[in-house]
């Protein structure tokens, strides 16, 4: 018994002395974490510059563009082929992609050999072996006589500007083939191809095996992101934000960045981990300078670093007694499967023993040890400078996402990795060392890239014929300019017969008359009171307004709700609700006692018979109160304080809020003749000539006319240009068949339109993966505002995506791209067709005064207008574009329907004193 213990603890301690010996010759192959952290942040670095637009060309690492824009959503389905070149085999296959609900996938193979002559003769010779083994393929798979889309994994750096081109920046691994750098290679495939007329093969994607294992993988993990390859070759890929990629232009979605990270050091930057032994490797190798970092790295070069040391370390006779030989002095004599074998965990020592004597080199126990322990730190440094790249993408990955903590899925393949015994378990280690905060699964790639170039071909088509429905959904949003014409020319048609006594009474747009007929000049003063209902809030105000040289105004306020009820209930409970607002705001300004002048901004269509009285013609904006329609507001209104019984006031003015912006805007100039409101509500006013107004007596002077052109098209004249989703609008609002311009063109229905397009394209299987969940049938759950968040440029998709999860509406990034379109063609044709309505107005007043150029202010108000990041700016090119006479400046309101009552009502107090004198 003691003896076999003192032999365990003499092969234990021999073990030891040999592995204490290596590790010292090989002290800068052992890195420590600290090191691994300076890499990493050092690849961080050279992955920005491969980024950026004015580093790229002097980076190391080239971080292509892949134009894989999409992972696979499992509803690919098809038959697709594939051909995998780069290599130690050729291979083909048939992808058959199945949507049967279960999402499956079935893979047909076929292996082709890779002779020497071929990868290293020229570009011809390769492409037409390369057609040869697909038709041959074809034919065993009875294949010939159909029709099918062809996925090309070509695992070389390719600068790719679609997805369908690649050209090859330079050759790798040991492939050597004349005449193809720097030219497509898809294109010569398709010269290939076309010499076999028997065939019909269609090449739509050219993919690098790195993107070819993530898209295998991300069929089966949605969570995968991430593509890695360890085998003759390394090379990582990842999805990028768009916003980050300078090479491509658009800032919207992902896209697949092919690292290329092989090279990765060839400037220098990794020249203080290089050994004696890599620069002698790289010396012999066919691309002297070049992939340092795959050289570090990949089974193609870790059996030749490993025969390098022991033959180093023989001469300094500290092996086989200092014996070297031929073998050991022969390159390539010592493979990966070779490193592999010894390392393996119990027949390791034997294999190394095996291995040895087959090279001649007669090997001692302790060469064994000694050889087995090099094999290790080898490969063990290859699994660690793999790891701390990895874990700087993992990092950029979960800084985009700006996480504190990320769950992602690597999608892995390469001989290396899967074949070594110990490789894959160590690299998971380090990985989780380094990032602690990155939850990673590793999932092994099974049927390899050639899959993942089907996957890519499907998802292609999956997304082309996804383009095709989105763009016929959308195609009716996008309005020619000569639609936009005839939209100006029919507005002023109905502006005409709003102003024609015999017409007036049919007229969609109303055009009423406002009895304002003056703006400010300046000498308006006094405390005034102003009313504003036109939404939701109600808001009391108490404006002062001086004249002369300190001429300003100032303003109190205070804003009350209204709730659903008092909004859809008795016309008597809504105005006994204003005037208990009326009263709560006098006392708290301790003014109660006081009879002031007052301007009632009621911003609905009313009839007017004079400046003080108002008919509602209809309600709009949600409100339903009853017996209102067709009464006098201001009557109304007067019978409230009067049952009140607390208070009087002197209603001087009833003023629509869109005429309040007009005379806001016109304090500050006088040019501002045009009132326009583009918020929840949409309308104009304007100022028009007397003698224009058939329903009103007198020709002399000028009358403010208030459109109300929300309900322009009520007649059927825009049918035309209204789609299915403004119809389901329109039957789902408080007045069906009324307002339908205003439901085209106002913040309250804009979000409305949009939920009924993404209910749409989730039925069609477009969007949230076809699922309509239950907020989205919610009527009115995708406010006007969101449109205005989703659309701003500032937003990355992430933000997006969060604002759409606020909804409860789970999306991806792709359905966030979609939504963001729908939002982008809703708003831009209301701007478009509130532009259109414009021009009709400016055209109007410019040949009415008689002059071949009109410059005119326009007055705005309304959130859409001021809020939305792009509604401002294709209101104004429009106008600009259709009436091309007119020079318009738009002039932001301040608060038109509270200030600016107060104003009227100054104007009207002061035009009455004139009158009286």
């Amino acid at each position: 018994m003691f003896a076999v213990h003192l032999l365990a603890f003499h092969f234990t301690k021999l073990k030891e002395d040999q592995i204490k010996k290596v590790d010292r010759y090989l002290y800068h192959m052992r890195l420590s974490d600290d090191v691994l952290l300076d890499v990493m942040a050092r690849f961080q670095a050279e992955m920005v510059k491969g980024l950026g637009k004015d580093t790229n060309p002097t980076a190391t690492v080239k971080m292509l563009p892949s134009f894989v824009r999409s992972l696979p959503d499992g509803s690919e389905k098809g038959d697709f082929l594939a051909v995998d070149l780069g290599g130690s085999q050729f291979r083909a296959h048939q992808v058959k992609v199945c949507d049967d609900g279960k999402q499956s996938s079935q893979l047909e193979s076929k292996f082709y050999p890779t002779p020497k002559e071929v990868i290293q003769g020229n570009g011809t010779e390769l492409f037409d072996y390369v057609a040869d083994c697909l038709v041959d393929f074809m034919e065993t798979q009875n294949l010939k006589h159909k029709k099918l889309p062809l996925g090309f994994t070509f695992s070389f750096p390719c600068k790719q500007t679609k997805l369908e081109e690649g050209v090859l920046l330079g050759w790798t691994k040991h492939f050597k083939v004349r005449g193809v750098q720097d030219t497509d290679v898809v294109s010569s495939l398709r010269k290939a191809l076309q010499k076999h007329k028997d065939i019909d093969v269609d090449v739509l994607a050219l993919v690098n095996d790195t993107v070819g294992t993530m898209m295998t993988c991300g069929y089966d993990d949605p969570r995968c992101e991430v593509g890695l390859i360890i085998g003759t070759g390394t090379n990582a890929c990842y999805m990028e934000e768009m916003r980050h990629i300078d090479l491509v232009e658009g800032d919207e979605g992902r896209m697949c960045i092919n690292t290329e990270w092989g090279a990765f050091g060839d400037d220098g930057a990794l020249d203080d981990l290089r050994t004696e032994f890599d620069r002698e490797l790289d010396l012999g190798s066919l691309n002297p300078g070049k992939q340092l970092f795959e050289k570090m790295i990949s089974s193609l070069y870790l059996g030749e670093l490993v025969r390098l040391i022991l033959l180093k370390m023989t001469k300094e006779g500290l092996l086989f007694n200092g014996k070297v030989s031929t073998a050991l002095l022969t390159k390539g004599k010592i493979e990966m499967k070779h490193v592999s074998a010894m390392e393996k965990y119990k027949e390791g020592l034997s294999n190394t023993k095996e291995i040895l004597t087959e090279l001649n080199l007669f090997p001692s126990e302790e060469d064994c040890i000694a050889v087995q322990h090099v094999c290790t730190i080898v490969s063990f440094r290859s699994a660690n400078l793999c790891a701390a790249a990895l874990a700087a993408i993992l990092t950029r990955l979960r800084e985009n996402k700006k996480l504190l903590r990320m769950r992602t899925t690597v999608g892995i393949d390469g001989g290396l990795y899967k074949t070594h015994p110990q490789y894959a378990k160590r690299l998971h280690k380090v990985v989780r060392r380094l990032v602690p905060n990155c939850d990673v699964r590793f999932l092994l790639s099974v049927s390899g890239s050639g899959k993942g170039a089907a996957m890519v071909t499907a998802v292609a088509y999956r997304l082309a014929a996804q383009r095709k429905q989105i763009d016929a959904a959308l195609a009716p949003f996008l309005l020619s300019l000569e639609t936009l014409r005839e939209v100006k020319n029919k507005m002023r048609t109905e502006l005409e017969y709003g102003l024609k006594r015999e017409t007036q009474a049919s007229a969609t747009v109303k055009m009423l008359p406002t009895y304002v007929c003056g703006t400010p000049d300046g000498t308006e003063k006094g405390k005034f009171l102003a009313l504003d209902l036109g939404g939701t809030n109600f808001r009391v105000l108490l404006v002062k307004i001086r004249s002369g040289r300190r001429r300003s105004v100032q303003m109190y306020n205070k804003i009350f709700a209204i709730p659903l009820e008092i909004m859809q209930g008795t016309g008597e409970e809504l105005f006994d609700h204003i005037v208990q607002c009326i009263a709560d705001f006098l006392e708290y300004m301790g003014i109660k006692g006081a009879r002031l002048p007052l301007g009632f901004t009621f911003s609905f269509p009313c009839r007017q018979a004079s400046i003080d009285k108002g008919t509602l013609v209809g309600w709009t904006k949600g409100f339903k109160a009853t017996d209102c329609e067709g009464e006098d507001v201001v009557d109304m209104l007067r019978e409230a304080i009067r049952r009140r019984n607390e208070f009087d006031l002197d209603i001087v003015a009833v003023v629509n809020d869109t005429v309040g912006t007009m005379m806001t805007c016109g304090y500050e100039d006088p040019n501002c003749e045009i009132g326009l409101i583009a918020g929840t509500g949409s309308n104009v006013c304007y100022m028009e000539d007397m003698k224009n107004i058939e329903i009103v007596e007198g020709n002399e002077g000028k009358m403010c006319i208030n459109t109300e052109w929300g309900g322009f098209g009520d007649n059927g004249c825009i049918d035309n240009i209204r789609t299915k989703y403004d119809k389901e609008v329109d039957e789902g609002s408080l007045n069906p068949g009324k307002q339908r311009y205003e439901k085209m063109t106002s913040g309250m229905y804009l979000g409305e339109i949009v939920r009924q397009i993404l209910i749409d394209l989730t039925k069609q299987g477009l969007l949230f993966r076809g699922q309509i969940s239950e907020s989205l049938r919610k009527r009115g759950i995708f406010e006007t505002k969101f449109l205005s968040q989703i659309e701003s440029d500032r937003l990355a998709l992430l933000q997006v995506r969060r604002i759409l999860q606020q909804l409860g509406l789970d999306s991806t990034c792709e359905d966030s791209i979609i939504v963001k379109e729908v939002c982008g063609a809703v708003s831009k044709r209301a701007a478009q067709l509130c532009g259109a309505g414009l021009a009709a107005i400016v055209e109007k007043k410019r040949e009415d005064r008689g002059v071949e150029h009109l410059q005119i202010t326009v007055g705005v108000d309304g959130t859409l207008y001021k809020l939305h990041p792009h509604f401002s700016r294709v209101l104004r090119e429009t106008v600009k574009e259709l009436a091309p006479q007119c020079d318009v400046t738009f002039m932001l309101s301040e608060d038109g329907s509270g200030k600016g009552a107060a104003l009227i009502t100054a104007v009207a107090k002061r035009l009455h004193n004139v009158g009286q004198k």
